[in-house]
């Protein structure tokens, strides 16, 4: 079974397909989109009655700042724990809130967040933010080139 996402976006499925192919997918993809301030911008919510984020996938087609905008449209208080360089970032989300942060994901590859709050995780409040791109030559492994998708 494909998903939208996966058709949309095939390079994050390759070796992660029983993750973000299949897992996340419920909440679909997103991409965020750089302002003029040449920052990317982003905006999740959680829909009402539903315990996902939309879209639970968040694509940055590079590293950077991402200012992610959350909205709480479900009639129970949830929190995000956001991944950022240095420290995470949390946000306690009350019934319909909203709320803004900036994070700072340096490098490529596929950062976590959710709600820590009761049981959220465990009950699909998962979401991740995949930023796009390859490792700095400088931080690369020293070992022979490795097949490419």
């Amino acid at each position: 079974m494909t998903t939208g996402a996966e058709q949309e976006l095939p390079e994050l499925y390759g070796q992660n397909k029983a993750t973000l192919g299949r897992l996340l997918a419920h909440g679909g993809l997103g991409r965020a989109e750089e302002g003029s301030d040449g920052r990317l911008h982003a905006q999740v919510r959680i829909p009402p009655d539903e315990l996902m984020w939309e879209p639970s996938i968040v694509v940055m087609p590079h590293a950077g700042d991402l200012e992610i905008e959350l909205l709480n449209d479900d009639t129970n208080t949830h929190c995000a724990l956001l991944p950022s360089n240095g420290d995470s970032k949390w946000m306690w989300l009350p019934v319909y809130s909203r709320g803004k942060t900036v994070l700072n994901l340096d490098g490529p590859g596929y950062y976590w967040f959710g709600s820590n709050v009761g049981n959220d995780e465990g009950r699909g409040l998962v979401g991740v933010i995949a930023v796009m791109g390859d490792v700095p030559q400088d931080a690369r492994l020293d070992r022979p080139e490795q097949p490419r998708p």
